[in-house]
């Protein structure tokens, strides 16, 4: 990813200025209607240009390049071939937008769907302001999560000071990583900031004080904090700091969009959807002009963004292009697959709903009041006769051998944990090769979530199993062959190798033992045997939840990408009880672990829209 300051970024979506935050009854926030203030609401008046707020976003680039490279539609551009026309005027500030979209003067808001959630109440109350979510623009592949390195997964945010901006786009993104963990906001302490980056913001909080152990950035802040992600620490940086998570790989966390009065939509529905049409349309160009950076068109789209965000935020091509490559948009097919996909984890249902719990828990909202999709006719002849690009056809996101040979080198350079942000396990019974979905069912639930929501990781399938035998084995063998030596008494037996102590339960030792051949040849006692049995045992049972969750998946109607789900055979390698003493620890051995791991970019396959 290039090196960046652009996306001193939506420099507050939403600028939240000066926001306190009282105990307000047990909610971490005040409300959002209490910090707006009183608003009369008004009517939009009819116009041939209505006003779009534009946020610091690369999304609004196909806002630029359809205005034919200018903040007012231009004759013979895009927009204006649609008979459209819009005048792009500064967003960051989001509750100037609220204030503007309920006096009527603009009919849209501008921003992520749980920022708009957050607003809801404020702008539901009333009928006309009531927002329908028109469209979906792109997904954010550009925000990352900054940890000290005592948290390397999301299970260990419990009891952690975490910093981020009230308000913003990370809100929702530190929620969803919550509940991956089975955490929830009452176990973190939340420092709040005005800013997304800058003085105010957290990553500045952060460097300088450390009793904070995670804040949310902006891709530019990351690079200060970190230097290089993959290795970081260099002079200038936070030593202690990496990247704990990113919207990268968390790629279904901030959805950017799109919302309308619903009064205005009523009456302007054929308007909203060629709206709809243009951008998409002008969205189908960019993501092919942006592969080439120098491109005359491109650049005139760039430097368009420069001039209206200013040069003090985006200040050259380089950063103008980096602006763009931090979110992905999602086009005809994306869209079709948010508003019409049924169980779709990350659909528009289950972001509404997880949106508003979001939104009242916290305390932005005191009811739930819904926000409404679009009912825009994807098949109509709007859509099908002006887009190149509406069949929704999944391709695989991963390249799977490539996965699968990093995570194998992962896991033999001891790099596994590291690369690995969530893990759960589930147990089987000796001899076990099936999964029955009834019983594994809640199990395949979580996975599929996980596979969901982080559409830019991988999910490690990986197989273990117990090392009681291939221990008995080797012993056996190394007695039989009078290279082990027992002394002690039953229950307390000690054992030494060649006159040294044998610690049973260093697995590593044991395994390169086995592995060894030394211990090979016995007619009864053959270590490597078992070990190597133990090891395709591991395999095929991975592979069979794999196969179980997939076909789970289709039953339901669920669309999982195969190419993101990998398995991995791990044996005896890693048991949670080195030398057990018992069945039941013997047991605890035996299992599938699910892993959520980042992968590389090399192992993943480019896309032009994200769906």
């Amino acid at each position: 990813m290039m090196k960046m300051r652009s996306y001193t970024l939506f420099l507050a979506i939403l600028v939240i200025a000066t926001l306190t935050v009282p105990a307000n009854a047990g909610k971490l926030v005040s409300s959002f209607s209490q910090d707006l203030g009183r608003v009369t609401i008004g009517t939009v008046r009819e116009a041939q240009t209505y006003d779009m707020p534009a946020i610091l976003w690369g999304g609004e680039y196909m806002w630029f390049s359809g205005n034919g490279n200018n903040v007012i539609t231009q004759r013979g551009s895009t927009l204006n071939k649609f008979g459209v026309s819009i005048k792009l005027i500064p967003g960051d500030d989001f509750y100037g937008q609220v204030r503007n979209y309920m006096s009527g003067k603009t009919p849209f808001l501008r921003g992520t769907y749980r920022m708009i959630a957050m607003a809801s109440e404020a702008v539901g109350n009333d009928s006309r302001t009531k927002p329908i979510i028109l469209f979906q623009m792109t997904w954010s592949r550009g925000d990352h999560c900054i940890a000290r390195k005592h948290i390397k997964q999301l299970s260990q945010l419990k009891g952690a000071t975490v910093c981020l901006q009230k308000g913003g786009p990370h809100v929702g993104m530190l929620d969803d990583m919550l509940k991956t963990a089975g955490l929830t906001w009452s176990d973190i302490k939340v420092v709040w900031v005005d800013d997304i980056s800058g003085p105010k913001g957290p990553a500045v909080k952060f460097a300088k004080d450390r009793s904070i152990d995670a804040c949310f950035v902006v891709t530019p802040d990351m690079f200060g904090l970190l230097g290089d992600p993959e290795n970081p620490g260099a002079e200038g940086t936070v030593a202690d700091a990496h990247r704990l998570i990113s919207t990268s790989e968390l790629g279904r966390s901030i959805a950017d969009v799109v919302a309308v009065r619903s009064d205005f939509y009523q009456s302007h529905s054929a308007w909203c959807e060629k709206l709809t049409v243009a951008y998409l349309q002008e969205a189908e160009k960019m993501v092919q002009l942006r592969k080439n950076p120098r491109d005359r068109n491109y650049r005139a789209t760039l430097q368009t963004a420069i001039n209206f965000f200013g040069k003090d935020v985006v200040p050259n091509m380089d950063e103008a292009h980096g602006l763009f490559l931090d979110c992905q948009p999602v086009g005809h097919p994306g869209n079709v697959v948010f508003f019409t996909e049924e169980n779709n984890v990350t659909g528009f249902d289950a972001f509404n709903a997880k949106s508003l719990d979001m939104a009242t828990t916290l305390g932005y909202a005191t009811r739930r009041i819904d926000l409404l999709p679009s009912a825009l006719d994807w098949n109509s002849p709007t859509f099908k006769n002006n887009l190149r690009n509406t069949s929704v056809v999944q391709t695989a996101r991963f390249k799977p051998e490539a996965v699968a040979d990093e995570i194998e080198a992962l896991a033999a350079g001891g790099q596994l944990d590291e690369k690995t942000k969530y893990s759960f396990c589930t147990y089987f019974e000796p001899n076990q090769r099936t999964f029955d979905r009834s019983k594994y069912g809640r199990d395949f639930d979580e996975v599929i979530k996980l596979a969901s929501q982080y559409s830019g990781a991988t999910v490690a399938v990986r197989g273990h199993t117990d090392p009681t035998k291939t221990l008995l084995h080797l012993i056996n063998a190394g007695m039989a062959k009078e290279m082990i030596k027992r002394s002690g008494s039953r229950g307390n037996w000690s054992y030494s190798l060649n006159g040294r102590p044998l610690n049973l339960t260093a697995t590593k030792e044991m395994v390169r033992l086995v592995e060894s051949g030394q211990f090979d040849g016995h007619a009864q006692w053959d270590p490597r045997e078992v070990m190597t049995v133990a090891l395709r045992l591991s395999a095929d049972r991975a592979e069979a939840f794999r196969d179980e969750l997939l076909a789970y998946a289709k039953s339901k109607g669920i669309r999982l990408d195969a190419s993101q789900i990998t398995v991995q055979g791990v044996g005896i390698r890693e048991p949670f009880n080195a030398k057990p003493r018992n069945k039941q620890e013997a047991a605890a051995n035996m299992r599938v672990e699910c892993a959520l791991v980042s992968v590389s970019a090399e192992a993943m396959q480019p896309a032009d829209f994200d769906f």
